[in-house]
């Protein structure tokens, strides 16, 4: 059931603790909602589209729906949340800033968190994200949520902690011809055992995908997880600004927005992968779907689109089987 206590918009401040620094805004109805939402994965690759997030919004099935962030603007933390409530009935949309590590211990955060029936991650510097809440309760709540069958989704680097492996950003970003040539640069930081979504167990995820041309360190990372032994077999999801993927519980995915999805698989390790020196890796499969395409990531493949091989030869990418550029 929803409450009846409408507040038209209302923003708390909540640091219990000296130390704490986080900040919960907060538009609709103060009260918590008791609704059932409908699992959902919204993968975006960067900038907050509306349909993605309309489809966050309706599995909360008029719930609350819940916004994390690091280290941003109070007036923008607000707006989007009203933006939120636009999209589709809720009982409230709401957004937790966070500023430190500790506050993924607060017991009045960790509460917000349990509430929500559905949960975005934004934009932003997703080395924030590992670095607050990785191995803290927070963790423990986002995978709560997730296994109770909620929503969930993300937006770049919301998006890029989604996936069992992710590029944490830990140093900065890392450039496609710095990371071919140099695939254990220390810019190339990758971790893994975040977040625990079944449909997205040996993926890694990769965002603003071809308008800042992420396919040569996309197929590093791919490397790296093989050649230092965290899986035999990787796969890796990746999206293109103003686009994203929708992907429902059974497997079934679906490209809405501006730009294509590609959806790679990597089966063994590479020729060579070695410090300072240049990748040289083969047999990668690649299958490039349009907006409005489906996919299935339990079969790992879909109707039309490209498919085409690719590989990554003294530092060099090299495509065989397409007719035009890889993106």
């Amino acid at each position: 059931m929803l409450f009846n206590v409408f507040l038209p918009f209302a923003v708390f401040l909540l640091a219990p603790g000296a130390s704490a620094k986080w900040k919960y805004f907060r538009a609709g109805n103060a009260a918590d909602s008791t609704v059932t939402p409908q699992p959902g994965f919204a993968l975006m690759g960067g900038g907050e589209q509306a349909p993605a997030l309309k489809f966050l919004c309706e599995r909360a099935n008029g719930g609350d729906f819940l916004i994390l962030r690091a280290n941003t603007e109070d007036d923008l933390a607000q707006k989007v949340n009203e933006e939120i409530r636009a999209l589709c009935p809720l009982n409230s949309a709401a957004t937790i800033v966070f500023g430190e590590r500790e506050d993924s211990d607060d017991p009045n955060l960790l509460k917000r968190i349990g509430q929500a029936e559905a949960i975005f991650i934004a934009g932003g510097d997703q080395s924030n994200y590992v670095r607050f809440w990785q191995d803290t309760p927070v963790e423990e709540a986002l995978n709560r949520h997730v296994a109770g069958g909620k929503p969930i989704g993300g937006s770049s680097a919301g998006l890029a902690v989604l996936g069992e492996f992710s590029f944490s950003s830990m140093i900065d970003t890392i450039r496609s011809d710095a990371a071919l040539a140099d695939p254990y640069g220390n810019k190339v930081t990758i971790s893994r055992d975040f977040l625990r979504i079944p449909l997205l167990t040996g993926i890694i995820t990769d965002t603003h995908f071809a308008k800042r041309d992420r396919m040569g360190r996309l197929v590093v990372f791919l490397a790296r997880i093989l050649q230092d032994g965290w899986a035999k077999q990787v796969r890796a999801i990746a999206v293109e600004e103003g686009a994203a993927v929708l992907l429902e519980a059974d497997g079934q995915a679906k490209v809405i927005g501006a730009g294509p999805a590609y959806f790679l698989e990597a089966k063994k390790t590479p020729e060579f992968c070695e410090r300072k020196a240049p990748l040289t890796f083969n047999g990668i499969t690649v299958h490039r779907a349009a907006s409005g395409a489906s996919f299935s990531v339990k079969d790992w493949k879909g109707p039309g689109g490209d498919d085409y091989q690719l590989s990554a030869v003294n530092g060099e990418l090299k495509a065989s089987g397409l007719k035009h550029a890889i993106y």
